[in-house]
């Protein structure tokens, strides 16, 4: 199995800084922590989940495309890894529930970072992050 717990969220202000956290565990995830991409999407009400970002295993990262505010980075020890997702300079439209997902890497290019919803197999309980203007 594979679990995924988020922590961090809650109410900031424009123009301030948050960061979140989700860690992955269990027999699935651990037997094959390098295969398993880690991700951060997001939902805010009315809207599709989107993509923010993702981490592999090595550090390599990939981020939606009006990145330039967020930074998303990863620990790996022994069975766990734990990534993290810093979000400066917040605005009012980044306010949305936020999900952790874990997305295993087999069939894809190498290189290749999965963005795309259906790539990730297990997700978080989401957390809300709301940005106060």
């Amino acid at each position: 199995q594979l679990q995924l717990v988020e922590s961090g969220g809650g109410l900031v202000q424009a123009g301030g800084s948050m960061r979140l956290s989700c860690t992955a565990s269990g027999r699935t995830f651990s037997s094959d922590a390098m295969a398993w991409a880690m991700g951060w999407f997001r939902q805010a009400p009315g809207k599709e989940r989107e993509f923010v970002a993702a981490v592999t295993y090595s550090g390599a990262t990939t981020y939606f495309a009006d990145n330039g505010r967020f930074t998303i980075s990863r620990d790996n020890n022994n069975a766990q890894s734990t990534i993290y997702l810093q979000m400066n300079s917040l605005k009012s439209e980044d306010t949305a529930v936020y999900y952790c997902a874990a997305g295993h890497l087999g069939g894809l290019r190498v290189g290749q970072i999965p963005k795309e919803r259906y790539q990730y197999d297990h997700w978080g309980q989401g957390t809300q992050v709301t940005v106060s203007s």
